[in-house]
């Protein structure tokens, strides 16, 4: 008799597993954003329930609860101030041309932040260059520090940069450090107590503050925003490490990219790191809004932060936007490739009427599943005219785009599902002017340390690591 009412509690267990599975998978169909993840979260759910539904729960949302709600109290709290930056920011409305023009137009819709002129905008090329530069801002600093990295060290060059923030917030400086947690894992907790023993204000981003994120793992803010002032910004690739520096001697010398900017795209830059402040904190720092114009270079900058908050799919519509306006050249390198299907769809697009679409890959991993997921693209690739490169002098990873003559883009965007739809990222996108010299400069160089991809090597691979690619690219929805 025992023996048959455990059964019967083991049966009823598995029906109850079961059917939760099948309420999961109506919801994955009702709520994820991308019909590709929706589908490979319900068959999952459905086939294999007791791995899937605990996966879920921490993996499975692609929607960022009470950021947006949070932003909006912020706008309530400091409208006075909200106010005054906006009409600070009026005489530096930048207007431009056909083309562009329309595309301006959707930009500033996604992003309610203009296209800025009166701004310089200094290329950093690679870790020795980037953290002279901003060790040299951050020394500058009169007033405020903003300063957000996905990942802070506490290694070397964390230490460098612990130290520097530390001396100017006993100098008065007001200093801000805001972090990820999952990306910032390494962080010590003497380092910490450093810098609230030394008056600076440092916090996590709080990705599962809220009750809806709680129990969520999957969201990341892989922003790198460093502001000085309200005088001087910094955006791109690096966050503070020594891997960045090259130190990493699984993955060799680091290749990557950042931009330096002064003018009213500071400003723009600086509302970004301010929501993301608020959330964490429930409190948002004065802060300069004065324009000190440069009038000399006289660049034309958009900042484009996106979020799974959003209610629209920014990067992916504005990305795509940018693809479509190519008429000659679109070079892109990115250390990951996992696109969506829309994005997708719009390089094989830009290939096939004309555009000489580059992309630049790294030639070593060092996330394996992302890193095998982009060989599943190779056929299409190759039937669309796409050239495909591995960057071979050390480990690339760089976020960086270059559209005709006409537009040049740093900052922290990987070209894969998860910056797209996971991340809180935040791209510059310069508009002609010198900046676009020296980017195509830069990227002539990396291409001449890089190797054109014939795509028939990848059928002289073997069985098992084709089957590994398949695998990888079966799971890219998820990642």
């Amino acid at each position: 008799m025992g023996t048959a009412q455990n059964m019967t509690l083991i049966s009823l267990f598995v029906m109850v597993v079961h059917a939760l599975g099948l309420l999961n998978a109506a919801h994955a169909v009702m709520n994820v954003r991308l019909s590709q993840s929706a589908i490979a979260w319900s068959i999952s759910l459905i086939t294999f329930p007791w791995i899937s539904i605990p996966l879920y729960w921490v993996l499975g949302r692609s929607k960022f609860h009470g950021y947006t709600e949070a932003v909006q109290s912020a706008y309530e709290q400091y409208w006075q101030r909200v106010a005054a930056v906006s009409q600070d920011l009026q005489p530096y409305l930048a207007s431009l041309p056909e083309p562009l023009a329309a595309l301006q137009k959707s930009a500033e819709a996604l992003a309610e932040i203009p296209f800025t002129s009166g701004n310089a905008a200094t290329l950093l090329i690679d870790g020795k260059q980037t953290y002279a530069a901003m060790l040299q801002a951050i020394e500058s600093a009169k007033d405020y520090i903003l300063f957000q990295f996905y990942i802070i060290n506490d290694d070397e060059i964390g230490q460098t940069f612990l130290q520097a923030l530390v001396k100017q917030a006993n100098q008065g400086v007001r200093v801000y450090v805001m972090y990820d947690e999952i990306g910032s894992r390494k962080i010590t907790k003497a380092y910490l107590k450093t810098m609230q023993r030394n008056g600076i204000q440092a916090t996590k981003f709080h990705s599962t503050k809220g009750r809806g994120n709680r129990f969520q793992f999957n969201f990341r803010n892989h922003r790198k925003i460093l502001v000085i002032d309200g005088r001087t910004a910094f955006v791109g690739g690096f966050n503070i490490g020594d891997e960045y520096l090259g130190k990493d001697p699984k993955l060799g010398a680091w290749r990557d990219t950042h931009m330096q900017m002064q003018g009213a795209a500071v400003q723009c830059l600086q509302i970004t790191f301010l929501k993301d402040w608020y959330w964490a904190m429930d409190d948002s720092p004065a802060t300069n809004w004065s324009v000190m114009p440069d009038r000399q270079q006289n660049e034309t900058i958009f900042v484009l932060p996106s979020a799974p908050a959003q209610p629209r799919e920014t990067c992916t519509l504005f990305f795509n936007s940018v693809f479509n306006l190519a008429r000659s050249r679109l070079w892109i390198a990115s250390p990951y490739f996992v696109p969506d299907e829309p994005t997708l769809a719009a390089l094989k697009m830009a290939a096939l009427r004309g555009v000489d679409v580059r992309i630049i890959l790294p030639n070593r991993p060092d996330h394996l599943i992302v890193y095998l997921c982009s060989f599943s693209y190779y056929n299409e690739l190759k039937t669309a005219g796409i050239k495909l490169y591995r960057y071979k002098t050390g480990f690339m990873h760089q976020k960086v785009m270059l559209v005709d003559d006409a537009i040049a883009a740093v900052g922290t965007v990987n070209l894969d599902n998860r910056s797209f739809h996971l991340n809180f990222e935040v791209m510059a996108f310069v508009t002609a002017g010198q900046f676009i010299q020296q980017v195509e400069t830069m990227l002539k160089t990396d291409l001449e340390n890089a190797r054109l991809v014939d795509y028939a090597d990848y059928h002289k691979k073997s069985l098992g690591f084709r089957l590994a690619v398949h695998i990888a690219r079966l799971m890219a929805p998820l990642q």
